[in-house]
């Protein structure tokens, strides 16, 4: 009991300083994950995108270890994959025990539906979301995981569990989109684990202009480059930056 007390305390220290004052729901949500699974967020077991909680591959492992996951068995889709085209489909089946029957989940990865930033590794992309769709399904785990979303920023439909990944933004760019510079701001973003809107706001702060998108290719690069060594010299000192940003807005609001 006082060991998941102390991860619960743990998990809030590190929330409040990774992604700010959390609202009333996340709070209870965190809570939840770690009293039922004891989920660690210093282990990498969540994060936290676009305002809500979503698993890791290594959460759920840590949760198929606990619970004594005697075994996964990963099978790809021949029919439904086409080498040529990096288009991959795996089925994966996860034994609770050993009477158990198992717990299927698919997965596909092609290089429409993952980040520019993974080109490549659509084979091993695929096989992961499999294996996170099957332990989700074997231990009743009612939020996605960041290895199934079809886009580093993007988050699932609210109103689906299991939802497909996101449709990815235009690859070949286009008024507005900048798709080059946002994987490298998506990267950023996932790298120290930042809140993506409170960035946004930051950067059409840092620009000039109402949004992001408003901003010219030389601004958004200029602000990529900025962000990036904040980043690296002080992270915490960026999140409290960020952080009043948040205010900010809760102010205006």
């Amino acid at each position: 009991m006082r060991r998941k007390i102390g991860l619960l305390r743990s998990n809030a220290r590190l929330a409040r300083n990774r992604w700010g004052t959390l609202p009333a729901e996340a709070t209870s949500c965190l809570a939840d994950l770690t009293k039922r699974h004891s989920l660690s967020i210093g282990a990498g077991h969540l994060r936290m995108l676009d305002g809500r909680w979503f698993i890791t591959n290594s959460g759920l492992l840590h949760i198929a270890q606990r619970r004594g996951c005697v075994g996964i068995k990963t099978i790809l889709q021949r029919i439904y994959s086409d080498p040529n085209q990096s288009c991959w489909v795996f089925k994966a089946i996860v034994f609770k025990n050993r009477r158990s029957k198992g717990f299927e989940g698919y997965g596909d990865a092609n290089p429409s539906n993952v980040s520019s930033i993974v080109h490549g590794a659509e084979m091993r992309v695929a096989e992961t979301r499999a294996v996170n769709r099957a332990l989700r399904k074997a231990y009743g785990i009612g939020i996605c995981s960041v290895e199934e979303l079809g886009w580093p920023s993007g988050t699932p439909s609210p109103a689906d569990n299991n939802a497909r990944p996101m449709e990815p933004r235009p690859s070949n760019g286009s008024k507005n989109g900048h798709p080059r510079l946002r994987d490298k701001l998506c990267l950023l973003i996932r790298k120290y684990e930042l809140d993506p809107n409170i960035v946004k706001r930051y950067a059409a702060d840092f620009c000039g202009t109402p949004t992001l998108r408003d901003a010219s290719r030389d601004l958004v690069e200029a602000f990529i480059s900025t962000l990036a060594d904040e980043a690296a010299k002080d992270r915490a000192a960026l999140i409290c930056k960020l952080n009043s940003y948040n205010q900010l807005a809760e102010v205006k609001s």
